[in-house]
This record gives structure tokens, C-alpha cells and sequence, in this order.
């Protein structure tokens, strides 16, 4: 049994822009047109089912990506399996190049990106079926294509196998029914504060009536921490305290990590937001998304350190899932 990870696969370029886009966006203007020129460049690896599957296997799975890449992907994989991810389910093709994400962070850690999809876009193409349901324990449905994303959903729910669905910056995109499809029968939908804002512009629903769909509401609160809403109602957990403030991309990605680690070893909510909290933390001090690592010994030591003893993290993320 696994935990599937479908989503973008990417090669991340991140820039930092040494002043605030504030200053330089004029409000109440018909029009935009602006360029910032940015005093670092660098090329990581990313994608939002690596960033989520590099973390789970940090935590002790053995996650396995469900996704596409392209003709450049080949060192990417041999890192990814390196590290304890699985990914003998990810479609090359070879005559498409693996997606590129761009990034300008500026001072307040405001962010302008673009993401050129490449390989992405044949996503569409699997069929989440074909890994079969008795391979599955849970399965999260991070950006993607966006007709991968509702495809994904529906083979969930035909499978009856449990999901999160993640719809995070492709709910620009998207269109409402592709989002309500979505929605029916995920066990939690997680976006951060202002995608919170956008899937209820988006479906014209409230919080309350959002939750006819989904069992919970994960919502990340950045330098605040995160919270669930369900139909009982609402815990907030404060974040985790980083040792530096450097780059927060991927942040959510590792969030998610801990919080599919906490669904499956059925914690409660509490906890589940505190281990995602706490493997979200290690990101924020990084520059890249996949540049941080820790033991289990220092991860726990690190969820002590912020929220004190929690003895059920006793059998938390043991790497008896991944061979030595």
C-alpha cells in the first residue's frame, strides 16, 4: 500500500528581486506592464508531486508520483529514487520537455510566477485506475493539468480510495465545474488563506456550504500557521518557529507531506497540524524546494522543540517502508 502523489512535475527558477513589487505597481491603472531586474538566479527541481513526494519519503514513506515529465527528466528521477521516492508510475515522453516554473520573490516574500506546462499537458492521459485501489492507502490531487486533476478525482471516488484535493494556484484556471466535480468526495480539500478566498468566489459558495462537499477545510495561514474547518468547526495551530526566513517556495508542498503522514496513521487534527507545520518549517530556511533533510530523531526532536510532547508521533515516520 501506497500513498499516491499526482501533480506537476518541474524545474523550478527562482529569482529575487531586491526591492518590494508594491513600490512599482501603480494602483487603479487599466493596465500592467512591468520588469524587475533580479540580482539572483537559480534552478532547483520542483513540481508540486516531487516537492510533496521528497517530503513524504523525509517522513518515512514511500510515496509513488503519478505524473508526467519530459526528455530532460532522467537526473531528476535518479535523485528522486535516491532519496526513497518511488517513480515507476511517472509517463516520459520523449518528445516534450518536463515543466518549468518561474519565480521573482521580493523582500516581503511577495511572489510573481508563470509556469510553462511542457509534459504537463499530457497528464491527461493516465488513468489512476491502472495503479489499482488495493495498491492505494491515500491519494492527493496537488496542481496539475487541470483536466488530469478532475480525471484523478473521478478514478478516486469510482475506486472509493480516500483523497486530498489540492487545486491551489490552478484556481486561477480552472473553471467552477471543474472544481465542483473535484470537490465531490474528496476527505479534505487544502488551500492557503487567499486560495481559501478564491474556491468561494469561484464556486459562490461559503466556507459551511463548501463542506457539503468535502469533509474538512485545511487552510495554511503562512508566518500564522494553519487550520481546519469541518462541520464540528475550527482548530488554528501556530506555526512552527524557522531558524531562518530565506525562501518560501515549496513551503505548502511540505506542508502536505505532514499532512498526508497524519491522515494516515489517523491522527487527530491537532496533531496532523502540527507535523504539517513542522515539516512545512524546514522549507522556509532553504533556498529550493528539495535542499533541506533532516533525521527522524531531528524532525520529532523539531515538533518537541515547537509544540512539546505528543506521544502518539511514538510510531511516527519510521522509514519501514523504504529499503536500506
Amino acid at each position: 500500500m501506497s500513498i499516491i502523489v499526482t501533480g506537476s512535475i518541474a524545474w523550478d527558477y527562482l529569482m529575487r528581486f531586491p526591492g518590494r513589487f508594491k513600490d512599482h505597481i501603480l494602483p487603479g491603472q487599466d493596465k500592467l506592464s512591468v520588469s524587475f531586474l533580479v540580482d539572483e538566479k537559480e534552478r532547483h527541481r520542483g513540481g508540486t508531486a516531487p516537492n510533496i513526494a521528497y517530503n513524504l519519503a523525509l517522513l518515512g514513506e514511500r510515496p509513488k508520483i503519478v505524473a508526467s515529465a519530459g526528455l530532460d527528466f532522467e537526473d531528476y528521477r535518479q535523485w528522486l529514487e535516491s532519496v526513497g521516492v518511488d517513480t515507476s508510475l511517472i509517463r516520459v515522453h520523449p518528445d516534450e520537455f518536463t515543466a518549468t516554473f518561474s519565480v521573482i520573490t521580493d523582500l516581503d516574500h511577495n511572489q510573481i510566477a508563470s509556469f510553462h506546462t511542457g509534459a504537463m499537458a499530457r497528464a491527461r492521459e493516465i488513468d489512476l485506475r491502472d495503479v489499482g485501489a488495493e495498491e492505494i492507502d491515500w491519494v492527493i490531487i496537488s496542481p496539475d493539468d487541470p483536466a488530469a486533476m478532475v480525471n484523478h478525482t473521478e478514478a478516486c471516488r469510482d475506486m472509493g480510495v480516500p483523497f486530498i484535493y489540492d487545486p491551489s494556484q490552478q484556481l486561477a484556471r480552472i473553471s467552477r465545474d471543474e472544481f465542483m466535480t473535484s470537490l465531490q468526495g474528496a476527505s479534505v480539500l487544502t488551500v492557503n488563506d487567499y486560495e481559501l478566498e478564491m474556491a468561494k468566489k469561484l464556486s459562490g459558495l461559503s466556507e459551511a456550504a463548501l463542506l457539503d462537499y468535502v469533509e474538512a477545510i485545511v487552510v495554511t495561514l503562512g508566518p500564522e500557521g494553519a487550520g481546519v474547518i469541518t462541520r464540528e468547526g475550527e482548530l488554528r495551530v501556530p506555526a512552527a518557529r524557522p531558524e531562518a526566513v530565506v525562501e518560501p517556495t515549496g513551503v505548502g508542498d511540505a506542508f502536505r507531506a505532514g499532512l498526508l503522514v497524519g491522515l494516515n496513521a489517523g491522527y487527530d487534527w491537532e496533531t496532523i497540524l502540527k507535523l504539517g507545520n513542522s515539516a512545512a518549517v524546514y522549507v522556509i530556511e532553504r533556498v529550493g524546494t528539495q535542499n533541506h533533510a533532516y533525521t527522524r530523531e531531528e524532525f520529532l526532536a523539531r515538533v518537541k522543540e515547537n509544540y512539546g510532547e505528543l506521544p502518539a508521533l511514538e510510531t511516527c515516520c519510521r522509514r519501514s517502508k523504504i529499503e536500506d
